[in-house]
């Protein structure tokens, strides 16, 4: 893992993202030499032209990162790839045609730009097809040694196996007297030291993952490894960098206080997040008015009812507020005053509530929260009151979500699926601790630019 403003990216991801960059430096280029020679013009220098050039790299870029194609399951799936590359290779013919209108000085044909497109997709698809081949090789990966047998290097094993394949699990070693639930564990004892393993399958790294570390802890043998090179771990910050979450079930106040983040977020950051928050609602405000339209024509046609639907929410500090939605459920989903979690198939939910929920449409008046600075357009989702004591009682450092503002969109609705259970709760926390310990500017615009993912492919997680 590469680790880019305190968010961990797949190091194959980042070269592959770098590798690309220059494909659609080369598309635009040879693009634009094409269209000049068909012409029987003179090619004009680079240097003369390197706004339009950058301008085109930087939009296409921003727009694959969008629509998910630098999310590693679309990276291994040739199929994946095609489907997402052509969508996001028509996106980008239509931003670049708005902005290009927009900006009449940055001047690029429009043949140019469909050239440079069909270039593009080539040369990306023809990468993506090496990508695929050489990804999941054993000898890329980071050979890793995990101390302990337990539930904490359960955990660790599933996190390294499913959610990141950038590392490879060489061995699993159990001490004396310890838990075991890995299969093939070997013992690591003074007849077999640590660092005898570390030897035999050249280890480059060591996940510490011991339930009950005092006195079971080799410490000797684990500086000794580190001296030689071995990188040592702990298993909660292990699991972060593959998974991006933070392990409600390994951590530990000390983990905490001692990691770096949780530094909560800067006056700087804020002062930039709320200028971002305002500039962007007024625009999209405009941008999104003939959608507001129709929507609110919709809901009142074919329901009863006020268009909109204002719930107490849960934000910044503890405090709360009224939330905006457009109202996608029957006017007496909660007749009897008990509030109650909307299911994925729940039967309250309108004919047209269906549709706007599932499109994300039915989150657009929040807009008008960012506005009044009740909410930012990333961040944790604003829970109800009812809800929020219940986990309180029963989730730990349920309460530390509320120390950022809360979001239309955030890191957990990015990575994980629709759920309406205690479980489901506590996983959406795990990715919200990990939003609020790692905390930036940059993080933000990720999340803000992978939601247009969720919104064209909704079952798309991770």
């Amino acid at each position: 893992m590469i680790r880019i403003f305190k968010h961990y990216i797949p190091k194959s991801l980042f070269i592959l993202g770098v590798v690309e960059l220059f494909i659609l430096l080369g598309a635009i280029w040879g693009g634009m030499n094409f269209r000049y020679i068909l012409a029987e013009l003179s090619v004009p220098s680079f240097s003369s032209v390197v706004v339009e050039i950058l301008s085109f790299v930087l939009l296409v870029y921003i727009v694959l990162l969008a629509t998910g194609l630098y999310q590693l399951d679309a990276c291994r799936d040739l199929r994946i790839t095609v489907i997402r590359l052509t969508t996001s290779l028509g996106l980008s013919f239509i931003v670049l045609s708005v902005v290009f209108y927009m900006f009449p000085d940055i001047e690029l044909w429009r043949s140019v730009l469909l050239y440079a497109l069909i270039l593009a997709f080539a040369g990306l698809l023809i990468n993506r097809y090496f990508y695929t081949r050489i990804v999941d090789l054993r000898r890329l990966k980071r050979r890793v040694l995990v101390l302990g047998a337990g539930g904490r290097a359960e955990k660790v094993r599933d996190c390294g196996t499913i959610e990141s394949n950038d590392v490879e699990f060489v061995c699993f070693l159990r001490g004396n007297n310890t838990e075991n639930r890995i299969e093939n564990a070997k013992d690591y004892n003074e007849d077999h030291p640590l660092k005898e393993y570390v030897a035999e399958y050249a280890v480059q790294e060591i996940v510490v993952a011991i339930e009950e570390r005092r006195g079971s802890l080799p410490t000797d043998d684990l500086l000794s490894c580190k001296m030689k090179g071995c990188r040592i771990t702990e298993a909660t910050t292990f699991i972060e960098r593959q998974s991006g979450t933070v392990s409600l079930q390994n951590l530990n106040p000390s983990w905490m206080i001692f990691s770096d983040g949780f530094e909560g977020v800067g006056n700087f950051d804020l002062a930039v997040k709320r200028i971002f928050d305002v500039t962007a609602s007024l625009l999209l405000l405009i941008l999104s008015m003939p959608i507001l339209l129709i929507t609110s024509l919709l809901v009142k046609l074919t329901s009863k009812g006020p268009v909109f639907y204002r719930q107490e929410r849960v934000g910044l500090n503890g405090n709360t507020f009224n939330v905006l939605k457009f109202r996608s459920m029957t006017i007496d989903a909660e007749k009897d005053g008990i509030p109650k979690w909307a299911d994925k198939n729940d039967v309250r939910v309108t004919i047209i509530g269906r549709v706007i929920r599932s499109s994300r449409i039915d989150e657009i008046p929040q807009i008008f929260n960012v506005l009044m600075g009740a909410m930012s357009f990333v961040g944790p989702r604003p829970e109800r009151p009812f809800f929020v004591n219940q986990f309180e009682v029963n989730i730990p450092l349920y309460r530390e979500r509320h120390r950022v503002k809360p979001g239309i969109t955030g890191w957990a609705q990015l990575n994980y699926p629709y759920g309406a259970s205690v479980e489901d709760t506590k996983r959406k926390l795990e990715y919200d601790l990990y939003y609020i310990k790692n905390y930036t500017l940059f993080l933000d615009f990720l999340i803000l630019i992978q939601t247009v993912r969720v919104i064209l492919w909704p079952n798309s997680v991770g």
